[in-house]
């Protein structure tokens, strides 16, 4: 089975989807591997360390990817490239499918089986090829570093000869894995940290980490079968805003992570929120990519609100690209390593599989998730 592995697209991304390490597993498994010319440069790898592991290092993109029986990336491919694609190819990578609704079709009209990271199912068995939880792990850990260093206050308390200086106040909001981690990395440097979920149940994860929970009663809340906070109504998310307020007013930073699967990310602190804070706070909005928790927030952008700063980074785990890629490319082996058939050296798409069920979104020239049709339909 021929591999191709293309540069990505998108001229700001820095993480790369398959580290050489992962090409010679490829190899290991008996697939023939093809790697872009310069595919590591903005992880450092040179060509000669993929070709080392076996790959072919070729400089013939649309050559490569109208021969390849598997195409493997991690953004989505610029549409103009599907027409390139072999008729029945496999390709895998995040596609944002709730969004790029163009994408997706012509997936469907060039017949291409086309698995979406994102869509990985939140399951113990798929855990190590779930993408999205290892790039949000470490897009919380970014988010703390990059807020402590444009807050104007330190995150530990220090006794020092001119006095004591208290610990930064942090509030994280949504404590899902890149929550977690955002809570306990402003632990390690020293922060105070509360942290509130919609979803009862993280509390004794938050507590363990040795934050404290902020507890608002909002009736009845809870997770999806996948592990994502539910929706809340109107009323409820009016009474938790009203809630946080006093929290938020009292903090030096608040990072927000709060996303809907699928869904436009719910809007939790607003403009009035933002202007009870000092001036010099920071808040960090995780979600900005996805519509944004904070009013005001802005793709890429810093706005400043009466001098509290809001930061709309995106691509946080393109920060700390070397790990980000390591994780994303173990998280591909892991997937094709799971649907590998030894014999006939090459990827299964199982159609009974619960795994390849929740990802395989396109497949000969239908569109396959139900989650994706029932999206659709109630537009």
């Amino acid at each position: 089975m021929f591999l191709f592995i293309p540069k990505e697209a998108h001229p700001d991304e820095t993480r790369v989807p398959m580290l050489p390490e992962g090409v010679a597993k490829l190899i290991q498994l008996g697939a023939e591997v093809s790697v872009e010319s310069g595919i590591g440069t903005t992880c450092g790898i040179t060509d000669d360390a993929y070709e080392k592991s076996g790959a072919q290092i070729t400089s013939n993109r649309s050559e490569q990817l109208g021969k390849a029986d598997m195409v493997l990336r991690l953004g989505k491919p610029p549409i103009e490239e599907v027409d390139l694609l072999k008729e029945d190819a496999i390709h895998v990578s995040y596609l944002d499918p709730f969004n790029e609704t163009e994408l997706v079709d012509a997936l469907v009209a060039h017949k291409t089986s086309a698995i979406a990271m994102e869509m990985i199912p939140r399951t113990t068995l798929a855990q190590k090829m779930d993408a999205l939880s290892s790039q949000a792990n470490l897009g919380g850990y970014v988010a703390v570093l990059i807020a402590a260093e444009q807050a104007n206050v330190v995150l530990p308390m220090m006794m020092t000869p001119a006095g004591t200086l208290k610990p930064a106040r942090v509030f994280i909001i949504g404590c899902g894995v890149a929550g977690l981690q955002a809570i306990a990395t402003a632990k390690r440097l020293g922060a105070r940290v509360e942290a509130f979920d919609t979803r009862p149940v993280v509390e004794e994860q938050v507590q363990s980490l040795g934050a404290k929970f902020v507890k608002i009663d909002l009736g009845d809340t809870g997770q999806t079968k996948d592990g994502y906070a539910k929706e809340l109504t109107d009323d409820q998310r009016a009474k938790q805003q009203e809630a946080m307020a006093n929290v938020i007013a009292q903090s030096d930073i608040v990072i927000t992570t709060a996303q809907v699967f699928g869904r436009k990310a719910p809007r939790i602190v607003t403009t009035d929120m933002v202007k009870s804070m000092k001036p010099g706070s920071v808040i960090v909005d995780m979600a900005v990519e996805t519509g944004g928790n904070v009013e005001g927030s802005s793709p890429g952008e810093v706005v400043t609100v009466d001098g509290v700063n809001i930061l709309g980074y995106t691509n946080l785990p393109g920060r700390v690209p070397v790990h980000a890629s390591q994780m994303y490319s173990a998280n591909l082996i892991n997937l094709i390593t799971h649907f590998w058939d030894k014999e006939a050296k090459a990827f299964t798409l199982n159609l009974d599989d619960e795994i390849m069920a929740g990802c395989l979104i396109t497949h000969k020239g239908e569109l396959r998730s139900e989650m994706l049709k029932s999206i659709r339909e109630a537009k």
